[in-house]
């Protein structure tokens, strides 16, 4: 498995197009967003846009075998020779400690590395303001719209909540960035 987006993309559409479309539509649009903040990225403009695609694999039915789909990807792309950092990025997109703290499986997430860059905020920001079916949504009505979904005693609206700071800290460190870079009215 390469680092090229479009590897990336073939491999989450053949994982999610037909078993998740919902999902897949989220995750296109994911990608989408990406690949524009790419263009201004620099050296991990590419990095960026493969993450975006790869981001949600984990939930694919047939990689599913913790049913925590940021170790699920994670592991499944490790497996299949995937670059550290894209392992490490999916592993702990969008504030995935939190949640696998709630899920009970923090122990094996503490085998990747969450790098704390730019790079990384990016990725958390595109998945975080784009709905479950690809729409732009801003980044609290995508909070209010996920404790909606999942509703308030399902670990991942506890998990919204442990991990509220640091996703907020993500989003407005992005938004400051594509402010500089003039994409803050694009993305």
């Amino acid at each position: 498995m390469g680092l090229e987006p479009a590897d990336a993309e073939e491999d989450a559409q053949r994982l999610l197009a037909e078993a998740i479309p919902r999902r897949w539509s989220h995750v296109v649009a994911v990608a989408q967003k990406a690949r524009l903040i790419g263009r201004e990225l620099g050296e991990d403009g590419e990095l960026l846009e493969t993450t975006a695609w790869l981001h949600d694999v984990g939930y694919a039915p047939s990689l599913a075998a913790i049913g925590f789909h940021p170790l699920d990807g994670a592991h499944y792309l490790r497996a299949h020779g995937a670059p550290r950092r894209v392992v490490d990025l999916i592993a702990f997109h969008s504030s995935a400690w939190a949640e696998a703290q709630e899920f009970g499986v923090a122990d094996e997430l503490a085998e990747f590395h969450d790098e704390r860059t730019r790079t990384r905020d990016l990725l958390w920001y595109c998945d975080m303001t784009t709905g479950p079916d690809g729409t732009d949504m801003k980044f609290e009505d995508r909070m209010a719209e996920v404790r909606e979904r999942y509703g308030p005693d399902h670990y991942v609206t506890r998990a919204l909540d442990a991990g509220m700071d640091e996703r907020l800290a993500a989003v407005q460190r992005s938004r400051n960035w594509l402010t500089s870079v003039g994409l803050a009215d694009q993305v």
